[in-house]
């Protein structure tokens, strides 16, 4: 591996949420660390200067939730071109799921899937391990083993565990190690449809999925939480009534924090328009009472941080009815402008629509890491040199064939969005320059 290069950073806007650092500054790097913000040293010799003039110069981005499709694709370079679009995205630090093919239940599956990340030297892959065997929800995995092998936490994914008793060994089990859980609130039985219950799904002959199939997991995990002190991070509420759920029990102290994805914070059931499969999402798109609660609770600081959920889909699985094709999106190079389409709605400051990408999701990763002040989603003096360069005042418009993921749809598809990202550093290296 080369040694990072001495970087200057010259003439950006250096915004960090965390600290609520703002200012035109020069950024000096060196052996993967930021060693300047405004004062750097007259003796400070960069081997590369990047012009960062009327750009923003933050944080890496840090995202909850991506699907790197490997293990299950390597013939397709599956892992190979996620990772070009978190660089592309600005996303430095990612979670990744365990629902691959194989399932991540195994240290060796593990082991593999970082050892080729840390090869390709872009985004650092944080993998959630399997929480039972085959995602089957009835045996539980080997937490001890898997942590070792590399997992930050243990996860079903979006898969629903219906067993409460499997649910209370598992929570009492991550408790007594320090380990997180991350659930989906998801009721088995009631959440098997395809939309948001409502008129529109009515109108469409859509199978519909209430907001109790999200509501009645919540109540069951909070009382588990209470009985066990386990950790939980509830993964894409998509409700109104769950952000007020999650309000009471962050107000009665439970070790709980959650996300959103960028679809439920831009849109609702009416973007499905006329069976567009590309708004075909899990969770569904809800109403509009319930994206501005959603929007609401996350400029409050209820709901900690947003996420891309990037599920890279086929054209075969998109280009089927609208029932029969598979849920997903792409989001990872969406999530700072859309992000920043949220601030110029006029719904939040700049720093809080930044923070949710950043500082949030990066107190979350610390967290399950079992540390109190992380090293990612921060851009201060002694702290990793993970930086992504932001032209705020560039536009432009969502198209499939520029996306770099592999995954071309997204139900943002023609919006034009603002701003791009122009450079992304890991570690004080060049991972992604814009042409």
């Amino acid at each position: 591996m080369n040694k990072p290069k001495n970087v200057l950073i010259r003439g950006g806007r250096v915004i960090d949420p965390a600290s609520g650092f703002d200012e035109k500054a020069d950024v000096a790097l060196a052996d993967g660390a930021v060693i300047a913000i405004k004062n750097i040293a007259d003796d400070f010799q960069p081997e590369q200067v990047i012009d960062a003039q009327g750009c923003w110069v933050l944080p890496g981005l840090v995202d909850l939730a991506v699907r790197l499709r490997e293990p299950g694709h390597e013939h397709a370079h599956m892992l190979v071109s996620e990772m070009k679009a978190a660089m592309a995205a600005g996303v430095t630090s990612l979670v990744c799921q365990p629902d691959t093919d194989p399932v991540l239940d195994e240290p060796g599956l593990v082991e593999m899937l970082r050892f080729r990340a840390e090869k390709l030297q872009q985004a650092r892959v944080y993998p959630l391990g399997a929480l039972t065997r085959n995602l089957q929800g009835d045996m539980l995995t080997e937490m001890v083993e898997l942590t070792e092998a590399g997992c930050v936490a243990f996860s079903q994914a979006d898969k629903a565990l219906g067993n409460t008793q499997v649910l209370l060994r598992a929570l009492q089990y991550a408790s007594t190690f320090g380990y997180s859980v991350w659930l989906r609130a998801l009721d088995a039985h009631l959440g098997q449809g395809v939309a948001a219950s409502g008129a529109l799904a009515t109108r469409m002959g859509l199978s519909g999925v209430p907001v109790m199939a999200e509501t009645i997991p919540m109540h069951t995990i909070f009382e588990l939480m209470r009985a066990t002190g386990a950790r939980v991070h509830l993964c894409r509420i998509s409700s109104a009534a769950g952000v007020e759920l999650v309000r009471q029990a962050k107000a009665q102290g439970l070790a709980l924090s959650c996300d959103i994805s960028i679809n439920s914070l831009h849109l609702t059931d009416m973007d499905i328009g006329y069976f567009d499969s590309r708004a075909r999402l899990n969770p569904p798109l809800r109403q509009q009472r319930d994206r501005d609660a959603l929007r609401a609770g996350l400029a409050d600081g209820t709901i900690d941080a947003l996420v891309s959920d990037h599920t890279p889909v086929t054209e075969d699985a998109k280009m089927l009815p609208f029932a029969d094709s598979e849920p997903g999106a792409t989001g990872l190079e969406l999530l700072l402008s859309l992000a920043h389409k949220w601030h110029l709605d006029g719904a939040v400051d700049l720093h809080r629509a930044l923070a949710v990408v950043t500082q949030g999701p990066a107190q979350v990763l610390a967290a399950a890491l079992g540390s109190r002040q992380g090293r990612t989603g921060r851009l201060m003096v002694g702290g990793l040199a993970d930086i992504c360069i932001f032209d705020p005042a560039c536009h432009w418009v969502v198209q499939a064939d520029q996306l770099v993921s592999q995954g071309k749809h997204t139900p943002f598809a023609g919006y034009e969005l603002p701003g791009r990202v122009r450079c992304t550093l890991v570690g004080g290296r060049i991972a992604y320059q814009a042409a």
